[in-house]
């Protein structure tokens, strides 16, 4: 298959698909779903801790453009488009927003220049960008966004892709850096303390499959994301737990911790 920006190996699953299928989308190959049952057979849980992740990425971003009065998101790891992108929720919360969507699949990308646009009121651009290479990422989000003013720079279920020997707690202090006081990191991870044996079978099977390891970490681990920052209460949570709309909404099944932290003034 050839798409917008060149060669894609349908054969081959990868990481920027296969949650796709698990939130029922069908922009999928069928190596995605296979490998995809696969991983899932290891926590059938899975599909609803995916939900419940997308459902974080809107609160967080509800209480960003609200509450917090932030403008300017850099979404890192988007993966493909989906309902609730970042900039349609911030565009309910508040016009004049900026929005900087960053992932380096090719099949991702032809779908977001096609998806992710905004309304009259928000302004959004997308890169094809590696994580790693944090300065070049910055360089060209700055096209978009002014770094004097406060960005939420959003991690979501992207760190684990990122192994230790890549140093993601420095990338994630980095990115912080890079922004002004009054900025804030928006991030959940997959857990290795929460259905411990589960997810280290999950992370096993999705290493079989995808090119791109998974390393799932403890609540600590996660914790140290933040470094620095303030932490919005609750603090590091489970995803779901995380300023929830309802007490059922709270007990729902998540193998992700999560957060938000604000960079002091």
């Amino acid at each position: 298959m050839t798409g917008a920006f060149g060669p894609v190996d349908t054969s081959v699953p990868h990481i920027a698909r296969i949650p796709n299928y698990w939130r029922g989308g069908k922009d999928n190959f069928a190596a995605d779903r296979d490998a995809a049952e696969h991983i899932m057979a290891a926590y059938p849980d899975l599909v609803h801790s995916v939900r419940a992740n997308r459902d974080f990425l809107a609160r967080s971003v509800r209480y960003l453009a609200g509450e917090a009065g932030v403008r300017q998101f850099l979404d890192i790891g988007t993966g493909l488009p989906a309902a609730g992108s970042v900039h349609e929720v911030a565009e309910d919360v508040a016009a004049g927003c900026r929005v900087v969507y960053v992932d380096n699949d090719p099949v991702v990308l032809a779908h977001a220049r096609a998806l992710l646009t905004g309304g009259p009121g928000c302004v959004t651009d997308y890169l094809d960008a590696d994580l790693r290479n944090t300065d070049r990422l910055l360089e060209r989000a700055a096209v978009t966004l002014d770094f004097a003013e406060p960005v939420a720079v959003m991690l979501i279920s992207v760190l684990h892709l990122v192994e230790d020997s890549d140093g993601p707690h420095e990338i994630a202090a980095a990115l912080m850096e890079a922004v002004p006081p009054g900025s804030f990191l928006a991030l959940t991870h997959v857990a290795s303390d929460i259905e411990p044996e589960a997810m280290a079978e999950m992370a096993h099977r999705m290493n079989q499959r995808v090119g791109q390891r998974a390393t799932p970490r403890d609540h600590a681990s996660v914790e140290r994301f933040f470094a620095g920052l303030e932490l919005v209460p609750p603090g590091v949570v489970r995803v779901p737990e995380w300023r929830p709309d309802s007490p059922e909404d709270a007990a729902r099944p998540s193998t992700q911790w999560g957060g938000v932290g604000r960079r002091p003034r």
